[in-house]
């Protein structure tokens, strides 16, 4: 989720859910070293529990960043060998290093060894022409470093020939062989990501695995997010409506304009909001339109609200 689940982004989930884990863009080991990290790691207190996830395949380097993580309050650092992309290839990881467990082995043990957190490990079923056992062969290598927990995409990664996106809906979905993993790994914590467009199916793929991993659902219709502690927690939901929900954001929205950060640059994570009610397009269109305007402030916001009445909130719950 690079340029999309910011600290912003993360700010307003954490609004919507109390129990949703979240995960930061990934960074890569180089950024973080040698880059702007206090910009890289900045987040709220009030979005934990929130992991960062790293991009890299030196043992030492992710060691180092670890460190860092560890001591900017991250409550897991997840390292990331699932994205395909063609300048995470060129840097040596990313969803190539599933051809190379021996070295995802060295890196987590370096990483478990420099910090007291959770490492986690994100990866796809395979590369390539893989054959179907490739996946439980790269967990059962990896675990062997102590790596308890693998947050699985169900889909191979075609490191050739496809494009990122299309690596996310291309290839076809295999939810069984981690759910195979699941079974033949009791001791391990199994995360299924991939696909997973509802809450609904959430739950289903739960009678199978520990855990299930929402991407651009939950940022391209945020809402998911809020009926997540009820339907999969049982609990409470931390605010009952939309509009809640931006009055709960709006504090975090005056500081930050406070401190010279655009008004677009908050505001592009709330565009699919009130998706699927009556005053959405109007929502995006006073948005995307104004808060890009030299000076915009909440009244931006405030305007887009009257697009969208709480009555049909309501009225659609």
């Amino acid at each position: 989720m690079m340029e999309w689940t910011d600290r912003h982004c993360r700010f307003f989930h954490r609004i919507l859910t109390r129990r949703a884990r979240l995960y930061t863009e990934m960074v890569t080991t180089g950024a973080l070293l040698h880059g702007p990290r206090r910009r890289l790691l900045a987040f709220d207190p009030r979005e934990h529990p929130v992991a960062l996830q790293l991009g890299g395949s030196e043992p030492q380097d992710l060691a180092a960043c670890a460190r860092i993580a560890e001591d900017a309050g991250f409550d897991e650092v997840n390292l990331n060998i699932g994205c395909p992309s063609a300048r995470v290839q060129k840097g040596a990881f990313g969803a190539c290093l599933m051809r190379e467990p021996e070295l995802v082995r060295d890196c987590v043990a370096g990483m478990r060894a420099a910090v007291k957190i959770p490492i986690t490990v994100k990866c796809r079923i395979g590369v390539d022409e893989d054959a179907d056992d490739a996946l439980a062969r790269f967990v059962e290598q990896v675990a062997e470093a102590g790596c308890r927990a693998f947050v699985v995409h169900a889909r191979k990664a075609w490191l050739k020939g496809l494009s990122p996106k299309e690596n996310r809906e291309v290839p076809p979905l295999n939810y069984d062989l981690v759910y195979d993993l699941k079974r033949a790994r009791p001791d391990l914590t199994v995360v299924i990501n991939g696909g997973i467009a509802s809450l609904g199916e959430a739950k289903a793929h739960l009678a199978h695995v520990d855990g299930a991993m929402m991407g651009r659902t939950a940022y391209q219709s945020p809402w998911t997010l809020a009926e997540a502690d009820a339907a999969l927690f049982g609990e409470t939901p931390p605010v009952a409506t939309r509009h809640d929900a931006i009055d709960a954001f709006m504090p975090h929205l005056a500081r930050e304009l406070d401190n010279g950060t655009p008004l677009q640059a908050m505001t592009r994570h709330l565009l699919g909001l009130f998706n699927g009610l009556p005053g959405a397009r109007a929502w995006r269109r006073q948005l995307t339109e104004n808060a890009i305007k030299s000076g915009a402030g909440l009244d931006v916001v405030r305007e887009a609200l009257t697009f969208v009445a709480p009555t049909a909130e309501r009225a659609a719950a």
